[in-house]
């Protein structure tokens, strides 16, 4: 047998632990002395202090880490929550990442008030290009709400692209709009409705219409509306975007996930020179290595005359 002491050495805890263990009954000593009251334990009832320890890190409290106890809870069965516990601890510490990476932006942002260049801004007018997309919708026009929905888009198109053959002849160009209202509604979902913050998003890649035409599908449109993605039965769609008639344009370097600061400049310079915006910018992805600290992205804000 062991002393409290060592006993609570062994399963790397404390003995006041231990002792608080054994006052409601979750962990009683295999012995008392009954004139000293010291506890005395056995090398098995580690098992048991370890199903403790495990339980409580799962989130469970002692009381419930009582009840299950009592059920017995078998080695696979604990695998299984560890696994999940542990899996929610990985989800929570994403969205702490994702955070912190917000924050960032906005003291970036904060800092770089009032430093962009007027050499910085272009306004041009940029070409019609045909974009193989998929698409998705994000809950707002957030970094933190398009990030994890334009990224698996990406992904899923560059793997069906290959699977089909289509090489790309450019590069990827991401570009937005509402979500359509309800029939019987028109323009912008209502101040105040569900979901009006909400947004499509389209992840696209330049493409030819003879390497579509080499994979067997084709860019027409049978609504004969342009700029209505189609789709090609190759699991992606097809569309030819229109060009911007205007465009105030900025390059951005780094993560999307930074963007912020480079978007805000963006409109302190439209604001400042006689211009507003025109709807949703594009972003026009010039180089996208592994490294997003090497990504550069083109913004391009549709603008009009104020």
């Amino acid at each position: 047998m062991f002393t409290i002491g060592d006993f609570a050495q062994y399963g790397r805890v404390s003995a006041r632990m231990l002792r608080h263990y054994d006052a409601i009954g979750l962990l009683r000593p295999a012995r008392t002395d009954p004139v000293s009251g010291y506890r005395f334990y056995e090398a098995a009832q580690l098992a048991r202090l370890n199903r403790i320890i495990a339980l409580k890190d799962l989130g469970f409290s002692l009381q419930q880490v009582g009840a299950i106890l009592a059920e017995e809870v078998s080695v696979p069965e604990l695998r299984g929550m560890l696994r999940l516990r542990q899996a929610e601890l990985e989800a929570a510490r994403t969205a702490a990442e994702a955070r912190l990476a917000q924050v960032e932006a906005r003291l970036r942002t904060i800092e770089s008030e009032g430093r962009m260049s007027a050499d910085d801004v272009v306004v041009k007018r940029t070409g019609t290009v045909l974009l193989a997309e998929l698409s998705g919708t994000a809950a707002s026009y957030g970094p933190e709400d398009i990030g994890p929905v334009i990224t698996p888009l990406y992904a899923e198109l560059c793997r069906l692209m290959e699977t089909a053959g289509v090489t790309p002849a450019g590069p990827g160009l991401a570009y937005y709009e509402d979500v359509p209202e309800p029939s019987g509604g028109s323009g912008r979902a209502a101040e105040g409705s569900e979901g009006k913050d909400a947004i499509i998003v389209h992840a696209g890649m330049v493409i030819t219409e003879e390497s579509l035409a080499k994979a067997g599908a084709t860019t027409a449109d049978p609504s004969g509306r342009p700029g209505t993605p189609t789709a090609t039965g190759l699991g992606f769609d097809v569309v030819t975007l229109t060009g911007l008639d205007s465009a105030a344009t900025v390059v951005h370097r780094g993560p999307m996930s930074r963007i912020l600061p480079t978007a805000q400049n963006l409109a302190h310079w439209i604001d400042a020179n006689g211009y507003r915006s025109a709807g949703y910018a594009r972003e026009l992805y010039l180089e996208c290595p592994p490294d997003q600290e090497k990504w550069v992205t083109e913004i391009q804000e549709p603008v009009v005359r104020a």
